[in-house]
């Protein structure tokens, strides 16, 4: 016997994944979250299998482990970048059998989804994701759709977290040595660590006495450096503004959209924090670029988006989707 009237929402980002039960009729039943969802570097078993124990955790706390599969897997996933992608991650999940059907999307839609209304049959808009990685994704008339690659420098892509992060050592160990130019950042950079120097820092990470995954902790740094004027931090977060206002641009003129008020959806950490340099750069570029655009940063986790989305495919009555929204504040 299956769980008529529920689905699984999942948001599945490069560095956490969430997990959400919720009934048709806005309720949220249970939530869990775990680890990052690599499947570019563990293979598409591997990565599914890390979602078994959040679904397992996610059923069980609303007491239906057991009970069956759920209606609907709306899944939005890091990662799946590409159609062979999404279809490979959707037979696996599929072949789980947790629900009746499935429905796999990279998770650039699910910020789209959870900043787009819920009143309106047919809505339009782009998302531009700023976390980890940087991506876009856009919604046009007739369901027709705009996305990139976003696997990348090979595919064109500049800028997230990890890549703001690699960018600041760049500059900063260029700035030590002489090649580049002077920096507030050859000293932020290591001090953030309890290091003096940036060849303390240089061979630090190469020998990995800092783990890798602690590299992303210097993009907070970069923005601070930012703030007190350094103009070598602050070319490189000018540069991330350029880029997140250039994808929504393309994105827009893709879908024919430039011309109309259209909803462009900020979100990810990067965005979400709102550094005074880049949000407002970001806005002026839009306004320059694509003056109809009306850009609103979203703060509401991902997996919002997922769950609305089970919601929009069961045709929910209206009243579920605030209910829902309430649940995330």
């Amino acid at each position: 016997m299956g769980l008529t009237g529920t689905a699984l929402a999942i948001d599945a980002g490069n560095s956490k994944t969430d997990v959400a039960l919720v009934a048709m009729d806005g309720r949220l039943l249970g939530t869990a979250r775990g680890g990052g969802f690599r499947p570019q570097v563990t293979g598409a078993v591997r990565a599914v299998g890390t979602l078994t124990p959040l679904v397992a955790a996610a059923l069980g706390q609303a007491g239906l482990t057991g009970c069956g599969p759920v209606d609907h897997v709306s899944a939005f996933l890091a990662n799946a970048d590409l159609p062979v992608e999404e279809t490979a991650l959707t037979a696996e999940i599929a072949g789980r059998g947790w629900a009746r059907t499935v429905a796999v999307r990279n998770d650039t839609f699910a910020l789209l989804r959870a900043g787009l209304p819920d009143d309106d049959g047919a809505p339009v808009g782009v998302a531009v994701v700023c976390g980890t990685g940087i991506n876009c994704a856009g919604l046009g008339h007739d369901g027709t759709t705009a996305r990139f690659p976003a696997v990348g420098r090979i595919s064109g892509d500049w800028g997230g977290g990890a890549c703001l992060a690699d960018e600041a050592l760049w500059s900063a160990a260029r700035a030590e040595d002489g090649r580049g130019a002077p920096t507030d950042l050859a000293h932020a950079l290591p001090a953030h660590f309890g290091l003096t120097t940036m060849p303390t820092l240089i061979e630090a990470l190469h020998l990995r006495h800092i783990p890798g995954h602690r590299r992303h902790e210097l993009a907070p740094v970069l923005f601070a450096v930012a703030a007190t004027g350094d103009p070598v931090a602050r070319a490189i977060v000018a540069r991330q503004a350029e880029e997140v206002a250039l994808m929504a641009t393309v994105a827009l003129r893709r879908l024919g959209l430039l011309g109309e008020p259209t909803p462009v959806i900020l979100g990810g950490s990067v965005l979400a924090a709102r550094h005074p340099l880049l949000h407002d750069r970001v806005l002026q570029l839009l306004s320059e670029q694509a003056p109809k655009a009306l850009p609103r940063v979203v703060t509401a986790p991902p997996v919002l988006g997922a769950a609305l989305a089970a919601l929009d495919r069961a045709g929910a009555e209206a009243d579920a989707y605030p209910r829902l929204r309430g649940t995330w504040g």
